[in-house]
């Protein structure tokens, strides 16, 4: 009866969001997304009255489990958080391997029904869902770690959070772009490419292969990209074949937006077998699925968003409707440099560091790409949000510029990225 009446209410809520405005195009870059501090504007809040750490109940919804270096990294993320804060390792319940569809919804109004006094979910499929659970259980806060709609749904129980990914994506790139610099100084290869498995053509996606190459390029001008998408999120076989695509048109070094390890297995494979190919992973150290190939990889501290978010109920504090964090937060960093790096990446990614920590770096800046030829003197943004089922729009929002002092500002207009441009000397070879 519970859920039917959390229907009830969910469909009550979006039929009142629709009468905001009629836009059936979905804005560009505006789909799904996987957070020094960015608060965004429409910080709608909800009320808490503080717990102790023992009193506190946590549910947690994972799109796979501990096989997923993605959610595995939620996992260490919540664990770690969870321990800096003396919650118990009792008091928090996990629902893994839930799909993005009313399974969610069934997964969060359990939770809440059980006593969670906070529910979390790590894919963005998932939020449609938890809104839908957060209409019947307003007292218990639901936050969405690659949402969107938070800020301005109207609910006060709902929240979102994210990391700014392109810092780690930037920085890696700077230590595949050592490489690369080593291997065509000392004629290994002759073409400066490189590869990147994407999942999805989203703007998540999109953000952090432009950040990657950038970071290159900070170091080998002249290098390109290839982009190969493989349509899901965690696929060993999928990922693996999309590296080889790439490896067979020439990259030599491969890094990824998908959460198994396929694709550094399959550049160790390649590596073993002669080819001087390097593998830059994702989420986790891919050392011990390509111990001779792995340079790096990009890394989200979650456990830094979890805590101010845990911290902040616990105190009672009114939680930020939409959350986003980055290096000078502690919430990015990149694992361990791989024994085959070049010499001096150490202090070419420490040197990156610090430029984005004094903000005298910017990952995007528009002097360092051109789209079509040309610099970026104007990039807007449509806030407005789509449903991720029905594509309908459910929030007319405002139309945003993105440029500022000569830079693309990712991640200050909403937490979720929206970086979409798609800039010259990156070919996308399979979208859709």
């Amino acid at each position: 009866m519970k859920k039917l009446l959390a229907l009830l209410l969910s469909l009550t809520m979006v039929f009142g969001m629709v009468a905001c405005g009629s836009k059936t195009d979905a804005p560009s870059g505006d789909t799904a997304q996987e957070p020094g501090t960015t608060e965004n504007a429409g910080d709608s809040t909800g009320e808490t009255t503080g717990m102790s750490p023992e009193e506190i109940q946590v549910g947690v919804i994972l799109l796979h489990d501990e096989n997923s270096a993605y959610d595995m990294a939620h996992i260490e993320g919540i664990k770690t958080a969870c321990t800096e804060l003396g919650i118990p390792e009792e008091n928090v319940t996990y629902k893994m391997n839930i799909p993005e569809d009313a399974t969610c919804y069934d997964m969060a109004a359990d939770l809440a029904d059980a006593g969670c006094d906070i529910i979390f979910s790590d894919s963005y499929g998932h939020q449609t869902h938890m809104m839908q659970a957060a209409a019947e259980f307003p007292d218990t806060i639901f936050v969405a770690c690659t949402g969107d709609q938070a800020a301005v749904s109207g609910m006060s129980n709902v929240k979102n959070i994210f990391p700014y990914t392109y810092e780690s994506r930037y920085v890696s790139g700077v230590v595949a772009g050592m490489k690369l610099k080593e291997l065509l100084d000392n004629g290994e290869v002759t073409e400066a490419k490189v590869g990147y498995v994407g999942a999805f053509p989203y703007a998540e996606v999109v953000s952090g292969y432009t950040a990657f190459l950038l970071g290159i390029q900070s170091i080998v001008p002249e290098a390109t990209m290839e982009v190969q998408y493989t349509n899901t999120w965690f696929g060993l076989t999928e990922e693996a074949e999309a590296a080889n695509v790439l490896m067979d048109r020439g990259a030599v070094i491969i890094s990824q937006h998908a959460d198994s390890t396929g694709a550094p297995s399959a550049v160790q494979a390649a590596w073993e077998a002669g080819k001087p190919v390097y593998s830059v992973g994702y989420n986790i150290d891919m050392q011990a699925a390509a111990p001779d190939a792995a340079l790096t990889s990009a890394q989200n501290v979650w456990s830094v968003l979890y805590k101010h978010t845990l911290e902040t109920f616990l105190a009672g504090e009114e939680i930020p409707a939409d959350f986003a964090c980055g290096y000078a937060d502690g919430a990015q960093s990149i694992s361990a440099l791989g024994k085959n790096c070049a010499e001096g990446t150490q202090e070419a990614v420490d040197a990156a560091w610090a430029g984005l920590k004094d903000g005298s770096l910017h990952v995007f800046d528009t002097s360092k790409f051109t789209v079509g030829g040309e610099t970026v003197t104007t990039s807007t943004f449509d806030l407005s949000i789509v449903d991720f089922v029905t594509g309908n729009v459910i929030y007319e929002g405002d139309t945003v510029e993105c440029i500022k002092d000569g830079h693309f500002e990712e991640s200050v207009h909403r937490a979720a990225p929206y970086f979409s441009l798609r800039i010259d000397g990156i070919t996308e070879l399979n979208a859709q």
